[in-house]
């Protein structure tokens, strides 16, 4: 199938890079040139695990290609994904500019059925937002599909090669055949297909990122009221987990959620429910909760050094807002961060993937180092923000002959504190 990725960010590289890999020949538009030439040359512009790999290989075999012309690149397209970014405004809801203005180019570029799939998070009713800016210049007949993304950065390429589920939102029965078609591939181990109407998809994507938001911030609320009566954070989540009406995942605690989506899209849903008339209460406190969570470690930080930070030297192992990617969209860590540095703290950080992002954003008032043990060197204290796995299994016994003192501020619970206790460490997490 001839397939067009309108868009080349997270989700638009690694949708079109996956229907490459199963035969396909996909177009991917991006108005940024520097980024397409990149692209054209195999060299990613984000961190996610085996993406390099596929990509370099749909290039050589000439399935994916790249470019910054919308008319070359939608031509022959039988089916046109929108992945464009919907941007949080002030208020929280999300910009539809980038998804209209491509509808709008799009009726005209036109020149047989074409199915055009929102892919990106949308508010309820985008779907017939883009329908009306197409036909108001087609000449050609099309569907419009609402068919959102479940991708977990650090997971992305698994996730979309072996989905849980796919949610394809349309009541054109010929656009359904079109998009059952694209992805039996995918769904052949015999993961549903769920088919609804487009405002029910829309809504489907902001309800699972919301519920899961609300997860964590539940779990972190429990380990706050933990360290107040002295119960362990891990045995209630163990205690709550067996439980399948409840689940394992999303049950650790720690310094709040970040990233690119559940942020915003909490924010969205919550805006949309203002809109029409409608109070997210949940909504509302998982967002203030979450605020709050983010700087849990600063006055457990500021106790130990007695409120004086001035000129002491802080070790930060993670930048990122989870691990396994470069991402630091809302990542707790920045918060953190741009509270301490005011209050004359020197930070010294590694993180695997996202210094070089972190130097963009923050330029030289951190310290990035080579690797986690080069933080430690003089350091005052450690502070652990993402949980990466080369940060699990250290070596305890030269990082107390770095330090300059042994406290270590465990944003993530990485550590059990009777082994940190014992091998001499001031070990201070969430919710133990």
């Amino acid at each position: 199938m001839k397939i067009a990725i309108i868009g080349t960010g997270y989700v638009g590289l690694v949708t079109g890079t996956c229907l490459a890999e199963t035969g396909n020949t996909v177009s991917c538009v991006d108005i940024d040139e520097n980024k397409v030439e990149l692209l054209r040359q195999g060299i990613t512009p984000i961190y996610e695990p085996n993406l390099s790999a596929l990509l370099e290989r749909n290039l050589q075999e000439q399935r994916l290609f790249f470019t910054s012309d919308l008319k070359e690149g939608i031509e022959g397209a039988e089916v046109i994904f929108l992945a464009l970014p919907t941007p949080p405004g002030a208020d929280g809801q999300a910009d539809l500019k980038y998804i209209l203005a491509v509808a709008n180019d799009l009726g005209p570029l036109l020149k047989s059925y074409t199915v055009i799939v929102d892919k990106s998070t949308v508010p309820v009713g985008t779907a017939e937002k883009v329908r009306q800016c197409i036909e108001k210049t087609a000449t050609q007949p099309f569907s419009v599909v609402s068919n959102p993304e479940f991708l977990r950065e650090g997971f992305a390429v698994s996730d979309f090669m072996k989905p849980d589920r796919i949610v394809i939102g349309s009541s054109d029965d010929k656009a359904v055949k079109v998009m059952e078609n694209l992805y039996k591939p995918f769904v052949r181990q015999g993961n549903p297909i769920l088919i609804m109407d487009e405002k029910s998809a829309e809504l489907t994507k902001y309800a699972a990122n919301a519920f899961l938001a609300t997860k964590i911030t539940f779990m972190n609320e429990i380990a706050n009221f933990c360290e107040r009566v002295g119960a362990n954070v891990d045995a209630v989540r163990l205690g709550i987990g067996s439980d399948d009406r409840i689940g394992k995942r999303f049950l650790f605690p720690g310094i709040g959620y970040g990233g690119s989506c559940f942020p915003k899209d909490v924010q969205a849903l919550h805006y949309s429910g203002q809109s029409e008339g409608y109070d997210f209460q949940i909504l509302e406190a998982v967002m203030h909760v979450n605020q709050q969570q983010r700087l849990a470690l600063l006055p457990k930080i500021k106790a130990y050094f007695n409120n004086d930070l001035s000129g002491k030297t802080l070790a930060f192992w993670g930048l990122s807002f989870k691990p396994d990617t470069d991402d630091i969209r809302e990542a707790p860590a920045l918060f953190l961060l741009r509270e301490l540095l005011p209050m004359g703290v020197n930070v010294k950080a590694y993180d695997p993937e996202a210094m070089e992002n972190v130097a963009l954003e923050m330029g030289n008032s951190l310290e990035y180092c080579k690797n986690p043990y080069e933080t430690l060197e003089g350091a005052d204290a450690l502070v652990i923000c993402t949980e990466w796995s080369v940060f699990r299994s250290p070596d305890f016994d030269k990082m107390r002959s770095l330090m300059k003192t042994t406290a270590v501020f465990d944003g993530r619970n990485i550590f059990e504190p009777e082994e940190m206790e014992t091998l001499g460490f001031d070990y201070f997490s969430i919710g133990r």
